[in-house]
């Protein structure tokens, strides 16, 4: 038996010493993050850290992709800050999972699969803008309070911070070519700690933006009124968060599918992200969804299961409850460094190369995309429009190709024979292929090569076969599809066209008895 309860596979090999390191690096670069951006909602710290953990180990054990990496994303915790600001942390946790409840529902409804219909431009354009939120999010690091706001570093505080980065990176470059047995970000940031520590270099370190230590996530039911109310309340941010986890999470599923040349379970992701969700809304977690910086760099470490995912869980929690001092004196500028060649090697460079090889509609759309991403940060919302446009040139490209050959039979029966789809985007093409006046009694429109999609295609033939009616003439539609003839027959009562039965060819058989 290789699968117990269909969790782990057993079959795969597991590069343990891989899987262990990649974890620690994972976690190693995810506390910081985690903790920014509870800050920046205005969350307690350890929310950050909660969420972290409670959403790593649930989506490493039981998700759709082993080598992917979720935790505390900056992507939903934008959603939540409003709500955070106008009705306080307990109505943020609610709707973290009520967020979750609809995120289950999607994977249970099999809703999943239509991640697909998100093109490549689309794709190129969500990767690369989320590499450049992922870079310009480490220039915020740059930063120090004084007086209460926030300022640039400067003199020996900046030119540490620089050199600290640019040492974390080379070491991340060069390494690689030297020896692959560890990863070269975790060796990058022991290297830099250990530098710091042993010669007292002064500079920003993670107790800086906040501390790290704490006790178990404590159960905790969030005290809200259970009324239609604070449904209607919470109800928006719950299903824009859904709706941003849900996207991030699956278009990283797609990339971590391309990069290991492996395939995912969307509907399962969908699932399990749903139930981490559930858990942080009672376990004072800020909720989150897959991280794409952090799976690369598990990636990039040479983690392709799931032990990967839960060492960098576990990690977090032994942090929280007993690492904490140490930790504490990480220097972010190592930390910044790994962040930094994730956001390289994160963006597509191969789109500026193809570009003068794609159609023009997909390299504005894609750039549409990655705008958006970096501007709004809202991923949905790009990726939605990025969809919407998509598909609208898709059928634009689909209208033009509509044809029709037509011809007289010996009984002067009038043939029109079309090719391509017949929907909303060409029906006018469709009908200026007719000639009303000039064509005999009787004519039959062939769709061997064409197929009727939608409600506009069916009011178009309505309309043109009214046309031809009230001039005394006859119209047959021939070769239709079992799906056209459905629908067709679904809108008999808005309307009359004379479907021709198509001929049942007999296949002769050996009959042996």
């Amino acid at each position: 038996m290789n699968r117990i309860i269909n969790l782990f596979d057993f079959s795969q090999k597991v590069n343990y010493k891989n899987e262990i390191l990649a974890g620690l690096t994972v976690a190693m670069t995810m506390i910081p993050e985690s903790l920014s951006f509870a800050i920046l909602a205005g969350f307690p710290p350890l929310v950050g850290l909660y969420a972290a953990f409670i959403m790593g180990l649930v989506t490493a054990v039981f998700g759709g992709r082993p080598g992917m990496v979720s935790g505390g994303a900056g992507a939903t915790v934008v959603v939540l800050i409003a709500l955070m600001q106008s009705n306080g942390i307990e109505y943020v946790f609610a709707a973290v999972a009520l967020a979750g409840v609809l995120q289950i529902l999607v994977g249970i409804f099999k809703l999943g699969k239509f991640i697909r219909l998100v093109p490549s431009p689309v794709m190129y354009g969500f990767v690369n803008g989320l590499a450049v939120i992922i870079f310009m999010s480490q220039l915020e690091q740059f930063k120090t309070v004084v007086n209460g706001e926030s300022t640039w570093l400067t003199g020996t505080a900046l030119y540490i911070m620089a050199g600290l980065v640019a040492l974390t990176i080379a070491i991340v470059v060069i390494l690689p070519r030297i020896t692959k047995a560890v990863p070269a970000s975790l060796v990058a940031i022991i290297v830099v700690f250990a530098i710091v520590l042993g010669f007292g270099i002064e500079t920003k370190t993670v107790e800086d933006i906040a501390s790290v230590s704490g006790g178990f996530p404590p159960f905790h039911v969030p005290d809200i009124p259970l009324n239609i109310e604070t449904l209607k309340i919470i109800f928006p941010y719950s299903l824009i968060m859904a709706a941003v986890g849900l996207t991030e999470g699956l278009l990283t599923l797609n990339l971590v599918d391309e990069i290991t040349g492996t395939r995912g379970n969307s509907n399962r992701e969908c699932i399990a992200q749903g139930g981490a969700n559930m858990l942080n809304g009672f376990f004072f977690g800020m909720g989150g969804c897959p991280m794409i910086a952090q799976t690369l760099v598990n990636l990039s470490a040479g983690a392709r299961a799931r032990l990967a995912g839960i060492i960098a869980s576990v990690t977090i929690l032994l942090i929280i409850l007993f690492g904490a001092p140490v930790i504490g004196k990480v220097p972010i500028a190592a930390l910044v460094g790994v962040m930094i060649m994730v956001a390289i090697g994160t963006f597509e460079w191969a789109s500026f190369s193809i570009a003068n090889k794609m159609p023009r509609h997909d390299i504005i759309t894609g750039a549409l995309v990655a705008i958006i991403t970096v501007w709004l940060h809202n991923l949905a919302l790009a990726v939605l429009i990025g969809v919407i446009i998509a598909a609208l040139v898709f059928a634009w490209e689909s209208a033009k190709r509509i044809r029709a050959r037509h011809y007289i039979d010996d009984n002067g029966v009038k043939h029109y024979e079309i090719y391509g789809p017949l929907f909303f985007g060409s029906t006018q093409v469709f009908l200026d292929k007719f000639d009303v006046g000039t064509d005999p009694d009787e004519i039959i429109i062939d769709f061997k090569e064409s197929r009727i999609a939608d409600m506009s295609a069916i009011e178009t033939i309505n309309g043109l076969t009214q046309k031809y009616s009230k001039v005394g003439k006859k119209v047959h539609l021939r070769y239709l599809s079992d799906d056209c003839r459905r629908l067709l027959s679904n809108a008999e009562a808005i309307i009359d066209v004379n479907i021709m039965e198509d001929p049942t060819y007999k296949v002769v058989t050996d009959n042996t008895k």
